[in-house]
């Protein structure tokens, strides 16, 4: 099975761009008239969908997009090598980091937001990983 990645951001370009740098991602391809970015350098693609503030979450819906730090069940951890520097990096390229690095048995956690409002966490694996999780 594959999968694909869809994150809605108000401003393509500048999702390209904290993506690049704040992520290490790699800008694959533009699709449907510049409104779409394919991200690559990770196990699956990240689609960026430029989605206007205010429009309609979903058919049907009065729910509207907001940018704004907001929750959602389903989130992205990006696993990095040096935690630390992988924070300073997001955060240097827009991101926020939402309290301080957590350590546990099968390694560290930052939970961050990107500038768009979605969560995602950095993971940095300990010698064994999940391994140590009983």
């Amino acid at each position: 099975m594959q999968f694909m990645v869809n994150i809605d951001v108000k401003e393509l370009g500048k999702a390209i761009s904290f993506y690049e740098s704040g992520l290490g991602l790699q800008l694959s391809r533009r699709l449907f008239g510049d409104t779409v970015a394919e991200m690559g350098g990770g196990p699956a693609p990240i689609y960026l969908i430029e989605q206007p503030e205010a429009s309609a979450a979903a058919p049907g819906t009065s729910h509207q997009r907001d940018y704004k730090r907001h929750w959602t069940p389903v989130h992205l951890d990006f696993i990095v090598e040096d935690i630390d520097v992988a924070v300073k990096q997001a955060v240097s390229a827009g991101a926020s980091q939402e309290g301080e690095i957590k350590t546990y048995a099968w390694g560290r956690l930052a939970t961050m937001s990107d500038p768009f409002g979605n969560g995602f966490c950095l993971l940095a694996f300990a010698e064994g990983g999940y391994g140590h999780v009983e």
